[in-house]
């Protein structure tokens, strides 16, 4: 199967707010005030993880129609930790993102545990957004005038 390529387009509409572009449609990103924002949308990290719940559900579907199970309702809470204080200019004790995330899924299904065990495994290898979170996938940046 060949590449598929993904893009977007964002312009700064503020300090903390940024307009982003995907395909047809339009996603706001912004800080809540405690961060100087105006809490018009999820912040980049909030979304980062809203990422990753969304290409779970996708993976995890495709999976189970592969191994004949079928998901009833899938609900998951995903969560992470991180210090602000290198993002804010104050310390490079800690690394800027998340030190790490928990993604707690809860499946409806008449698989059995081991199954879904199997199931499990094989999303996480397989999701896109899981996979360049944990191996680190190499980001360029440019600046141009």
């Amino acid at each position: 199967m060949s590449d598929i390529t993904f893009s977007v387009t964002a312009t700064a509409a503020s300090p903390t707010r940024t307009d982003v572009e995907a395909r047809n449609f339009s996603l706001v990103l912004d800080e809540p005030p405690s961060l100087g924002g105006t809490d018009s949308g999820p912040n980049p990290v909030e979304y980062e993880l809203a990422s990753l719940a969304g290409c779970l559900n996708v993976t995890g579907h495709v999976v189970a129609r592969e191994m004949g199970i079928t998901i009833e309702s899938l609900t998951m809470t995903l969560s992470g930790a991180l210090n602000p204080a290198r993002f804010m200019g104050q310390s490079d004790a800690d690394r800027a993102g998340f030190k790490g995330i928990t993604v707690d899924m809860k499946v409806s299904s008449s698989a059995d545990a081991a199954t879904l065990e199997k199931w499990r495994d094989t999303v996480e290898s397989r999701c896109p957004v899981s996979d360049n979170l944990v191996n680190g996938t190499t980001v360029a940046i440019r600046v141009a005038p």
